[in-house]
């Protein structure tokens, strides 16, 4: 995977210009677009603040598969509680 390719994408996606990533994940502009622009890979602490402009993680940027990436979604906006629930039974379903 092309990580500048998969930020133009969510950008692309979501309608954001590149100012609005910069707002949202408290990253200069020119930060944005020395990655935009020139390339640039961002660094990990950066990587970090662009997927939280974007209410992902960064397992969910990284993920290239589809289902996978909306289970991780469904999976940050549920509970605790919920989390529990359905970690047991997945177990329960992966007993022989």
């Amino acid at each position: 995977m092309d990580t500048n390719d998969e930020l133009r994408r969510l950008l692309k996606e979501r309608g954001w210009s590149a100012y609005r990533l910069a707002v949202n994940s408290g990253l200069s502009e020119s930060t944005i677009a020395n990655i935009l622009k020139r390339n640039n890979l961002p660094g990990i602490n950066t990587l970090r603040s662009i997927c939280d402009a974007f209410g992902m993680t960064l397992s969910q940027f990284f993920s290239e598969d589809e289902e996978t990436k909306e289970l991780l979604q469904a999976w940050a906006t549920i509970s605790a509680e919920q989390k529990q629930i359905i970690t047991k039974l997945i177990k329960s379903m992966n007993t022989k």
